[in-house]
């Protein structure tokens, strides 16, 4: 496993086991960042159908990973692990 992959796994990690009181306190536009590098990190490029219109988180969701096409699993990876590390200096 590559040092960035294990980066990313303990960011991802820390991101999931996060309490919600705890001093990680993301936006929501900072929330639908991180969903979309994690999903572009994990899966690549978005895939399958926009959500309809009675759909309008799946939308933004879709929406943001869409934005990310042609970025690399690796530059997500990275870019996720810097966004973690920006939240953790900020509550620091």
């Amino acid at each position: 496993m590559s040092d960035l992959k294990a980066r990313f796994d303990a960011c991802v990690e820390k991101v999931r086991t996060a309490p919600a009181d705890g001093p990680l306190k993301p936006s929501n536009e900072q929330k639908l960042k991180m969903y979309a590098l994690y999903r572009q990190a994990q899966d690549g490029d978005v895939s399958g159908k926009r959500p309809g219109m009675l759909d309008p988180v799946g939308r933004f969701k879709y929406d943001a990973w869409a934005a990310l096409k042609g970025m690399s699993q690796d530059e997500a990876m990275q870019q996720y692990v810097d966004q973690v590390d920006a939240f953790e200096q900020q509550a620091g």
